[in-house]
């Protein structure tokens, strides 16, 4: 069966007096119709590339679902229908949101096989390099996907590595491994400590991409906690399988990595990224104990389910050590954030020019983020009797800004700094728009946006 796209201004359904009563009364922004024996999807007017993007892929899993081949799109149908909008980035966002809201993660569905509507552009002259960027972008969010969905026993820290040696082998990123012994050799007491309780070595990887070694260096470091059952503080009360999903952070800098790449990006950047299994065990990490990290700093671990902080602290200080001007963490850090803000967008903290541009970034790309402040006077939660800091605060208030703080301490003062808590919005409940009903890949878009706005 095939399809076409239309949408509700076109000639054809506007003599279709009893289609457009359909869609008037409709509620749904796409309505399947049958116009002359033949096979409609039609649309209302749109005015925003997010829009677009949410639209085309409602439309692609709609006909997903119903086994239709081929679905028909006139470039310029789409154009006449989001007045406006500029031609070439209205065709790269419905591109991206259709190959997005298409996506399906069924690797251990026995009796499942993917199946996606196969997209068709019609006079496509003009608009081949915006096509290919729309295709591009969604196949970086999908691998972001495709790592946050996988289970534990299959992406861990020993294997993780070897998954993104593999996935960027032909691609001009350079990716190096540190296993236990050199992390030992490097300091990286943070990582070590927090992995002890797991049958799994823990190891780090730096994902290095030299698309022009003019421009700054930009560290992306991203959080890579393959499971996270809370440790000795063993989180407790709920179904905890989404925890597979706290390597979030790494995922959304490994998917902004294929993003750049791909696109052949004018960019220097280095992914960094920490990797550790964090359970209970009788070599686990225990609450009072002190780590002493490379810079000299000692924190006191409190409590052993904020060990995300932790292993990023040594990722921080790896970034100033390779001479960053500028970095960027991210990471499935606290549920104060989601309580803030909700499962719709992330919040940003640190350098308060940055975090707008990254805000104003996120608001075009659909990856949202809220700048939220950091106030010195919480720093003084963090104190410890007998260490520099605590890594969680005294106090039952502002927990995702205490986080933040606490990223603050590893950070040398001459770098652009900025921190993503992503805690909220790394999963979406149902499927919605260009959303499926599992890991949403967020920050692989925001984060490679932002190293090339950043590179202009």
């Amino acid at each position: 069966m095939k399809a076409e796209i239309l949408f509700s201004n076109s000639k054809k359904v506007q003599h279709a007096a009893d289609i457009m009563e359909y869609m008037e009364n409709g509620s749904s922004g796409f309505n399947p119709v049958w116009i002359d024996g033949k096979f409609y999807m039609v649309i209302r007017p749109l005015q925003t590339y997010e829009g677009i993007r949410h639209l085309a892929g409602g439309i692609a899993r709609n006909l997903s679902s119903r086994k239709v081949d081929e679905a028909y799109l006139n470039v310029n149908e789409l154009s006449d229908g989001v007045p406006g909008l500029v031609k070439g980035e209205a065709v790269r966002a419905f591109v991206e949101g259709w190959y997005l809201g298409s996506y399906q993660f069924l690797t251990y569905k026995s009796s499942q096989t993917p199946f996606q509507t196969k997209l068709e552009l019609k006079d496509c002259e003009g608009v081949e390099p915006f096509i290919r960027e729309g295709e591009i972008r969604a196949e970086a969010v999908s691998f972001s996907r495709d790592l946050m969905n996988e289970v534990p026993n299959v992406l861990n820290p020993e294997t993780f590595p070897e998954v993104l040696q593999e996935a960027f082998e032909n691609e001009k990123v350079e990716v190096n491994i540190f296993r236990k012994q050199q992390l030992e050799e490097m300091e990286m007491h943070g990582v070590l400590a927090v992995n002890r309780g797991s049958k799994y070595d823990p190891a780090f990887v730096e994902l290095v991409y030299r698309g022009d070694e003019s421009k700054p260096l930009i560290a992306l470091v991203g959080k890579g906690v393959t499971f996270d059952t809370g440790g000795i503080s063993l989180k407790r009360g709920r179904d905890i399988s989404d925890m597979r999903m706290d390597m979030g952070g790494a995922a959304a800098v490994a998917g902004a990595m294929k993003l750049l790449s791909l696109s052949g990006a004018k960019v220097n950047v280095t992914a960094l990224i920490p990797m550790v299994e964090n359970m209970p065990g009788k070599e686990s990490l225990l609450p009072s104990e002190v780590i002493r990290y490379k810079n000299g700093l000692t924190v006191q671990v409190g409590n052993t389910d904020a060990e995300g902080r932790l292993i990023l602290a040594d990722g921080i200080i790896r970034a100033g050590d390779l001479g960053a001007k500028y970095i960027v963490d991210i990471a499935t850090l606290t549920g104060a954030v989601a309580n803030a803000l909700g499962s719709k967008i992330a919040g940003v903290f640190g350098d308060e020019e940055h975090s707008v541009r990254l805000k104003e970034i996120g608001e075009s790309n659909g990856d949202r983020v809220w700048p939220l402040p950091l106030i010195n006077d919480y720093d003084r939660y963090l104190d410890s009797d007998y260490a520099d800091l605590c890594n969680i605060s005294s106090k039952g208030e502002a927990g995702a800004i205490t986080a933040a703080l606490f990223l603050r301490r590893f950070v040398t003062e001459s770098v652009n700094w900025l921190h993503v808590d992503m805690a909220g919005v790394m999963e979406s409940s149902s499927a919605t728009g260009y959303y499926p009903k599992t890991a949403t890949g967020f920050g692989a878009r925001l984060l490679a946006d932002f190293a090339v706005e950043i590179s202009k």
